[in-house]
């Protein structure tokens, strides 16, 4: 028996060849065909022949086998026009060529009932409707969306060829022409095989093919869905995505691994950044200020990961966030008293906790007379002032050069005569030159960090201090915090999917070698969860200071419940320190 098989390979060469069966797949050289790659191994997967039935038998690796688009069991019977992935390698069925012995001996009856066959018992060609045949008969029919996919991926590739993507300057080309062209050859290429595509599925096909040759595949409609927070990747056939805090699987699907890496090319290349095996990570935004992550191999074991966090196409102000319940009334008065009276305030939480959208509104609150220069790895902020500055991060190139890092942008943003200093993240060295500025003539100064709890907030500020190779003394760190940070905000999101302000939290100085806090504002859950003032007047404020911010001292005793609002904050130059 032998099979006729299509290998197409990640560098766009396909192979054709007949192989006797069984066949054995892997990158050992024994292998009656080898594949190279290091998602392949050495005995990666088995196609047999037994009568009239061809069945792939996976070997267990760990990338595993994909048959029309679905992971490969043990045993998967094949037929003719299946599609294989195994590692980089596209591999089509093209025919199936049966002993003629055998085919006689399955055309000749031996009862009224003829046995089924080996390929009639796996569902192939059913000869009579038993209602076992038909059960796995409808277990092997391809859905719609699984036909839908084998016909977006050889679109996909007719495409490539008719546009020759990989080897043209698409810069000479502006993205709508570009689409414009593309559209046409693809409703082309469709009309030419209209007959093998359903009708009602021609305008649907064409723009998925379209939008994962030249834009970003199945991530448009998502990145156009406002419900949706966050877009995650794991492989090409599995995106889960963020509604309302809970993650959710999606049905949508990339047509194969190589569209995946096309699209996270298509985000990087724009913006300078580089992905590759040398540089598997990058960190990256999209034109809508979304910031990207992207992750492939040979560190992402189980294909390209993608990551994306959305953000709000409006400009978030502190009245949208009291709305959605993250905060009190009385907390948002605070905290625009704490940016007005250029109080340093540091945003922790854990991940996805809303830190980046809170300082966004913080920095919003900031006076217009005031110059900012904010300071990012990927830049997100979306600041409404006239007179700012924005740094981004700039990773190595090719030969390890030129690479720009958060500390050297803090160091260089003292020499623009800043009035305020705004680092998106403190994740190492770069704290110990942030709290210097603030501890210098730039208060007001805002940034955030990874941490559980206003507490350990300040243990990470000392880790990354001492990360800057000071060989300080740990009280002279100490000191150093207590001297510099006057505001920690905790922010966190809860097991329902909400992200609120878990606390409100003052650093007061240090003593006993230990540094002080006391909470102003907290979080307190239950029944019938409350946003609890403590009564406790910050010693950053004195009473001088409350009356020119028209605060009145009865905020930091208020108890409000979850979502109550009973009023409107003051708008962001409605408190003044002039008043």
């Amino acid at each position: 028996m032998k099979i006729e098989l299509a290998i197409h390979y990640e560098d766009g060469r396909t192979q054709e060849a007949h192989y006797e069966l069984p066949l054995t797949i892997g990158r050992d050289a024994t292998c009656g065909l080898c594949l190279k790659g290091w998602r392949v191994a050495r005995q990666h997967a088995r196609i047999v022949g037994s009568g009239q039935a061809v069945h792939l038998e996976d070997a267990g690796s760990l990338s595993g086998t994909m048959v029309n688009a679905k992971r490969a069991g043990p045993q998967t019977a094949l037929e003719e026009g299946d599609e294989l992935i195994i590692g980089p390698c596209l591999i089509q069925v093209r025919r199936i060529h049966f002993h003629v012995e055998s085919v006689l001996q399955c055309q000749e009856p031996t009862s009224p009932l003829p046995a089924k066959t080996g390929r009639e018992a796996s569902g192939l060609f059913p000869s009579t409707p038993s209602s076992a045949n038909t059960a796995v008969s409808n277990a092997k029919v391809d859905p719609t969306s699984t036909r839908l996919l084998h016909h977006r991926q050889h679109l996909h590739r007719a495409l490539l060829e008719a546009l020759d993507l990989r080897r043209r300057d698409i810069s000479a080309l502006s993205d709508t022409a570009l689409r414009e062209e593309a559209h046409t050859i693809v409703a082309r290429l469709v009309e030419a095989d209209k007959n093998a595509i359903p009708v009602a599925q021609h305008l649907q096909l064409v723009t998925d093919v379209v939008n994962e040759a030249v834009g970003l595949g199945p991530l448009e409609h998502l990145l156009a869905d406002a419900g949706i927070t966050e877009i995650m990747v794991n492989r090409h056939d599995e995106i889960f995505v963020e509604r309302s805090g809970k993650l959710q699987r999606h049905p949508t699907v990339f047509s194969s691994e190589q569209a995946v890496l096309a699209v996270i090319d298509r985000i990087v290349s724009p913006i300078g950044r580089r992905i590759d095996e040398s540089a598997p990570m990058v960190d990256a935004r999209l034109k809508d200020g979304s910031r990207v992550n992207a992750v492939i191999a040979p560190i992402s074991l189980r294909g390209a990961s993608l990551t994306i966090r959305k953000f709000a196409q409006h400009r978030l102000a502190m009245s949208d966030l009291l709305h959605a319940g993250a905060f009190s009334e009385a907390m948002g008065r605070f905290l625009q008293a704490c940016v007005k009276f250029r109080c340093n305030i540091v945003v922790s939480g854990g991940t996805g906790s809303g830190k980046t959208t809170l300082l966004n509104v913080l920095s919003n609150c900031i006076p217009e007379g005031e110059r900012i220069v904010t300071i990012e790895d990927s830049a997100e902020l979306k600041l409404a002032h006239i007179n700012l500055v924005a740094l981004e991060a700039r990773p190595a190139n090719l030969e390890g050069r030129g690479k720009i890092d958060i500390r050297d942008l803090v160091r260089n943003a003292l020499r623009m005569r800043p009035d305020r200093i705004v680092v998106g993240e403190c994740r190492g060295a770069e704290a110990f030159d942030m709290l210097s500025a603030m501890n210098t003539g730039h208060e007001g100064s805002l940034t955030t960090l990874h941490a559980n709890s206003a507490r350990d907030a300040l243990s990470r500020l000392e880790t990354m201090i001492l990360m800057a190779g000071m060989d300080l003394p740990l009280v002279a760190v100490r000191e150093h915090i207590a001297g510099s940070i006057d505001i920690i905000v905790q922010q966190a999101r809860l097991a329902s999917g909400r992200r609120l302000i878990t606390a409100i939290v003052e650093v007061t100085g240090i003593e006993s070698g230990r540094i002080q806090t006391q909470t102003l504002f907290e979080y307190q859950p239950g029944e019938h969860p409350v946003f609890k003032g403590h009564g406790l007047i910050p010693e950053c404020f004195g009473a001088q200071a409350l009356s020119k911010l028209s605060l009145d001292p009865a905020v930091f005793s208020a108890c409000t419940a979850v979502g109550q609002s009973t009023g409107g904050l003051p708008g962001a130059d409605e408190i003044s320190l002039d008043s």
